[in-house]
């Protein structure tokens, strides 16, 4: 099904992205030395509480996960890179952290992930895969906008990717979202201009290049829900969910105190 939203559910989604934007932010900050996986997990839970929000990711059983996902944000550390399982694990200084999150508010999903580094070390590998990351999303947005096409969503952020040295996966990316959270058009991470759905305005897409430093292969924990990178090499996702307007594309998951 692809989605597209009238003026009421766009003004919604602008709230959600909002309150997915915040609540990165605070548990970026709050993602220390020392820090948990599982108080990242609790404080996210108590966070969507606050705000009246449901998970996206709780009670999710897709058909590549084994069963519930049973926790309220992804956590993926260093060569985990999607759909990371919270554990009993505390973060040391160095380690990569992707932080990815989707909740629902008022009828309407938004989705977002942000990779960082924990503590005071500034490894090069992992600054230079999560400024790829964010430069590909980037570039993802800028050629967004109506009558565009989802490949060239597509190429533009396969080009950064593939220009920065990386190969690029394609069994998972980015995808509609609105009111659920998974929904057609599925946006790879590399493709063809001129190819594919052509964009309308009201139509939400949540972009997410990822990478990882030496490989395209995943494999799969044994969690049955995290993936990593089958060489056991670092990673790095980024991602933003964007509405299709009249004059191009708008960044809904921006911070609030950023947004005009």
């Amino acid at each position: 099904m692809i989605e597209i939203l009238n003026a009421s559910m766009l003004n919604r989604a602008k709230d959600t992205g909002a309150l997915v934007a915040d609540i990165l932010q605070t548990l970026k900050s709050r993602s220390t030395v020392g820090t948990n996986l599982l108080d990242i997990d609790r404080w996210a839970k108590e966070m969507i509480a606050e705000a009246g929000a449901t998970s996206c990711y709780v009670h999710y059983a897709p058909s590549f996960g084994r069963g519930p996902f049973g926790h309220y944000i992804c956590t993926a550390v260093n060569d985990a890179v999607l759909h990371g399982r919270p554990y009993d694990r505390p973060l040391a200084d160095g380690d990569l952290l992707t932080l990815d999150l989707a909740v629902s508010l008022r009828g309407v999903a938004a989705d977002a992930a942000i990779s960082f580094i924990v503590g005071d070390a500034r490894p090069p590998e992992s600054v230079a895969l999560i400024s790829a990351t964010e430069r590909a999303l980037a570039a993802g947005i800028a050629a967004a906008g109506p009558g565009r096409r989802i490949g060239d969503i597509a190429h533009a952020i396969g080009a950064v990717l593939t220009e920065a040295g990386y190969s690029v996966n394609t069994e998972f990316g980015g995808h509609g979202i609105g009111s659920t959270m998974h929904q057609d058009p599925h946006v790879p991470n590399t493709g063809r201009p001129g190819r594919g759905y052509t964009l309308r305005p009201g139509l939400l897409l949540a972009l997410e290049p990822w990478v990882m430093a030496d490989t395209a292969r995943l494999v799969t924990d044994a969690d049955g829900w995290t993936l990593r990178s089958a060489t056991g090499c670092r990673t790095a996702h980024s991602e933003h969910t964007i509405a299709i307007t009249d004059d191009g594309a708008e960044i809904l998951t921006l911070p609030s105190q950023t947004r005009a």
